[in-house]
């Protein structure tokens, strides 16, 4: 495993990650808990020293089933790793309504801590605001209250709805409100790069997430693949999924002699992107992690490799 600086924190963490989201409902399949600490406890083993997770990853039930199972993982090895969590989502409130404010931060950090079985939190993120309307002012009351006290360490902004909060993330950072961005950003999915590399300024760590395209890039996906009902790739029409597969072949020619399969191609471009320091795996199992762990130790891509795969998205957009 190799290892980067996170911005401006200072932190030095794995290039690979692990995201816990499919430790906490069945969106991406489901995960048992002990395949989710097994998974957890080898990730140490090979070098993972980040891990990132959520109160939203549970069910209409219980929030932050994920955060359990991770705070199970890491009893007695909390010193070797760094925690991300985040704020503002549960899926327990109804509606699904965003809580961007004072005292929700303050019982969210608390809520996550027990569930963690820890007293502080590497990484805070907002959670996916969808508008600037969603953020209490008070909010940065909160956020340096938690600071203070020692349960939060660095703050940072996970986006979603790019086009709509990506200017939230430019002022923020400016404001030296936030450390780093978690994002989207896969071969198949670029738009956020401009403002990666517009963070760099300051510098702003960052998280690549969704880096195998919601499975797309996992190589598993066919055209006549069935999605099953309640999953995340269900929503996809069999024009799409046909189309989002002959983007994927398209890519192949980077699987080389030292990167074995398309994930972990997928992977390894990410990495090779200015200004990213992680890439978030959503591995649920040791085989995938493994996998993804793989893309940290093969040799970046050439510049001619990065501007044919660049030239052939953008083929693929005039097409369509």
């Amino acid at each position: 495993m190799n290892y980067r600086k996170l911005g401006r924190t200072g932190l030095e963490i794995s290039e690979i990650s692990l995201g816990t989201w499919a430790f906490g409902n069945k969106v991406y399949g489901g995960v048992e808990e002990k395949t989710g600490i097994n998974t957890i406890h080898a990730g140490i083993d090979l070098g993972v020293n980040m891990f990132d997770t959520a109160p939203q990853y549970g069910t209409s039930l219980q929030d932050g089933v994920a955060e359990i199972v991770l705070g199970k993982g890491l009893k007695g090895k909390r010193d070797k790793v760094h925690i991300s969590t985040k704020f503002g989502r549960n899926p327990t409130m109804k509606g699904g309504a965003s809580q961007f404010h004072k005292s929700r931060i303050i019982a969210s950090v608390e809520e996550s801590l027990k569930r963690l079985q820890t007293d502080y939190i590497d990484v805070l993120f907002f959670h996916s605001p969808f508008s600037p309307e969603e953020i209490d002012a008070d909010v940065w009351e909160g956020i340096e209250l938690v600071k203070k006290q020692g349960k939060v360490r660095f703050v940072g902004h996970s986006i979603s709805m790019f086009h709509q909060t990506e200017n939230m993330a430019r002022q923020w950072a400016k404001e030296d409100k936030i450390d780093i961005v978690q994002v989207v950003l896969s071969l198949m999915n670029r738009e956020s790069q401009q403002l990666i590399e517009e963070l760099q300024e300051y510098p702003i760590g960052v998280f690549g997430r969704e880096c195998l395209a919601n499975g797309f890039l996992s190589g598993a996906i066919k055209k006549d693949t069935v999605f099953a009902e309640g999953t995340l790739n269900e929503r996809y029409s069999r024009k799409e999924i046909i189309e989002r597969v002959a983007q994927v072949d398209a890519f192949k020619f980077l699987v080389r002699e030292d990167i074995s399969n398309m994930p972990q191609a997928a992977l390894r471009w990410v990495l090779d992107q200015p200004g990213v320091s992680t890439v978030l795996s959503g591995a649920k199992n040791l085989n995938e992690l493994k996998g993804a762990i793989s893309a940290s130790n093969a040799q970046p891509f050439t510049e001619a490799e990065l501007k044919l795969a660049k030239e052939l998205l953008l083929k693929n957009f005039e097409a369509a």
